[in-house]
């Protein structure tokens, strides 16, 4: 035991000798330990560098990269906004086609029918066993009077207890959830001024 403090006390002072002791002021470098946490190699942008071939510090976009800068977010199409405005857009910026109800249709069934239930009137499943008590009914006034942008946000980024559908939703599929929540609301709302006189005839009474 003797010993062990006898080395144990020379090492220390060996350490102050080296180091010196906190607080002091020297005009010698300080020791480093992990230099590279001070100066790591990287490449600086503008600068030659041998590590590619063409000799360049700054690289080009890998193809079919697409830049998230303002031009990409602030787009109609993207945020369901006015551009350079926080106004909603009333009409959706996409084409509205059969193609695009049909897969609106399917992908309100998985992701919004579970709540909405299947015509949208908020008696879904999980208001049917107690997991959920209240759902919006989307034939509510104040839903169907929402702009078309609204509702693609509110599906984006979630509203009140609806969680965020933006992460696992794709933006042509959030447009097409929307056309259809449209067409859902005039099947109820609507009236047979909304048909074209050239299809009414096909109705029954």
């Amino acid at each position: 035991m003797r010993y062990f403090l006898l080395i144990f006390a020379l090492c220390t002072v060996m350490v102050v000798a080296i180091a010196g002791k906190r607080g002091s002021i020297s005009r010698k470098p300080p020791i480093e330990v992990f230099p590279d946490m001070d100066r790591q190699p990287k490449l600086r942008p503008q600068t030659p560098n041998n590590f590619f071939a063409d000799g360049k510090s700054s690289r080009l976009q890998v193809a079919g990269t697409v830049a998230r800068d303002d031009r990409y977010e602030d787009a109609p199409v993207n945020t369901g906004k006015v551009v350079g405005k926080t106004n909603f857009v009333d009409v959706m910026p996409v084409a509205v086609t059969s193609q695009l109800l049909a897969r609106g249709q399917q992908r309100f069934n998985i992701n919004c029918s579970p709540c909405h239930g299947a015509q949208g009137d908020g008696n879904g499943i999980t208001k049917k066993i107690g997991a959920m008590a209240v759902v919006a009914n989307l034939h509510d006034k104040r839903i169907v009077t929402m702009a078309d942008g609204e509702i693609f946000s509110t599906i984006t980024y979630g509203k009140g207890l609806m969680g965020a559908y933006g992460p696992n939703v794709t933006v042509e599929d959030r447009w097409a959830i929307t056309a259809y929540l449209r067409a859902l609301q005039l099947s109820r709302l609507g009236t047979i001024d909304d048909v074209p006189e050239q299809l009414r005839a096909t109705f029954k009474k």
